[in-house]
């Protein structure tokens, strides 16, 4: 099946336009783009030229060999979007995005970002096109990431420091929209992951496809057959949707996505929207959020700033309800483990939002079937998360 998706922007009963007035023509005229643009050939050979020639596309598919012989169940390859240009698969976006505000003659762009590769991505895509960037990104955040703040910086961007709320990525997002409702004219807001008011939540997926795309020819070096299953981590969910959609009508092939576990779902120290929200609306769009009974979002917690969001993307939630995708969670402890292991086995650093999938992986593989093949969408590098990761480690006094 393909995912119930409508020219109104929903997935079923989530998704939609929820937006103010005053960004009512800005979307309308994002939307019309959209559709002028995603089967325009010129566009499209423009893409295919920076993702290939530029972000180094397509990235590979790795048989995780040691991984797999240590846990000595079901085979585990990794896609490997921690080597696009940029360091994650946030990439394949923020081209496309920038490319089609090029088009539309903007001279801005403004985004949000948690763990920082939104924002390294806009900017390296920014700069590549000659536009205007600047970046929104929580302070706790901007603590937390300093080396990808630098990055930014580095790449011509400017980055506001929000101080708002709780200093995270839900924050950042409030203060580019406002921006953006100001600057409406001149300006492109570039969203990060599927999320927001439509189109968002489409356009951003056909741009993530791509991943799924290339999982599905290269798996043919290694097998007859598709993956048996596939998994990725899920804070707003562009990766896992960009691995998951092109496999969504072949029911032979287990989904898995898997979220932000934080302190455990009963500590409510946790970012998993899917399993343990409720519907609401949350900028601009209907989906799972995380709040309290009164509707006010609740605080969220996760080791990765990545995954640290108070909802995800309205086709998640669809593919939730209708159980064609499993969500799962995965706690700090584990996505550490996973991390440290990935490192010291295969000699790949992952990034902390990447290993959330891996942790969940390697489990599946240690119990399954030895002809069976999981493939895993290593989002992203972990050089972001060293000193987080070692925080971490020395707390547990797990290393000096």
């Amino acid at each position: 099946m393909e995912t119930a998706f409508h020219d109104t922007g929903r997935f079923g009963k989530y998704g939609g336009m929820f937006i103010p007035e005053t960004l009512v023509p800005a979307i309308k005229e994002l939307e019309s783009a959209y559709y002028e643009y995603k089967n325009d050939p010129a566009f499209m050979e423009d893409l295919e030229y920076y993702l290939t020639k530029f972000a180094g596309r397509p990235t590979p598919l790795y048989f995780a060999k040691n991984l797999t012989e240590l846990l000595g169940g079901s085979s585990i390859y990794l896609k490997r979007e921690d080597l696009l240009h940029g360091g994650a698969h946030k990439t394949n976006n923020t081209l496309g995005q920038a490319l089609l505000a090029k088009r539309m003659g903007k001279k801005r762009v403004i985004a949000e970002t948690g763990a920082g590769q939104h924002g390294v991505g806009t900017a390296i895509a920014c700069s590549a096109l000659n536009l205007q960037c600047e970046i929104f990104m929580g302070a706790k955040d901007v603590e937390r990431q300093k080396s990808n703040v630098f990055r930014m910086k580095l790449l011509g961007a400017k980055v506001h420091e929000v101080r708002t709320g709780t200093r995270t990525l839900k924050d950042a997002i409030n203060e580019a929209l406002r921006d953006w409702i100001i600057n409406v004219r001149d300006t492109y807001y570039l969203i990060g992951s599927v999320v927001g008011p439509h189109p968002y939540p489409a356009l951003v997926r056909d741009f993530q496809s791509v991943i799924g795309n290339e999982i599905r020819s290269q798996i043919q070096e290694y097998s007859p057959r598709l993956p048996d299953v596939i998994v990725a981590c899920v804070g707003g969910g562009s990766n896992a949707i960009g691995s998951f959609y092109p496999f969504i009508g072949n029911k032979t092939i287990s989904l898995v996505g898997v979220e932000a576990g934080g302190r455990g779902l009963k500590s409510k120290q946790h970012c998993a929207s899917l399993l343990a929200g409720s519907e609401g609306i949350l900028h601009g769009m209907r989906t799972y959020i995380l709040q309290d009974d009164y509707g006010q979002i609740s605080r969220t917690h996760s080791i990765s700033a990545g995954m640290d969001y108070p909802g995800v993307g309205p086709e998640h939630a669809y593919l939730k309800d209708t159980k064609r995708v499993k969500y799962v969670e995965c706690v700090d402890r584990l996505a550490v483990d996973a991390f440290v292991k990935l490192c010291r086995v295969e000699g790949i650093i992952p990034a902390l939002e990447s290993s959330h999938a891996i942790a969940y992986a390697m489990k599946l593989a240690k119990h399954g079937n030895k002809n069976q093949n999981i493939v895993v969408t290593l989002s992203g590098r972990g050089d972001k998360d060293l000193g987080i990761v070692l925080r971490y480690l020395q707390k547990e006094r797990r290393i000096k």
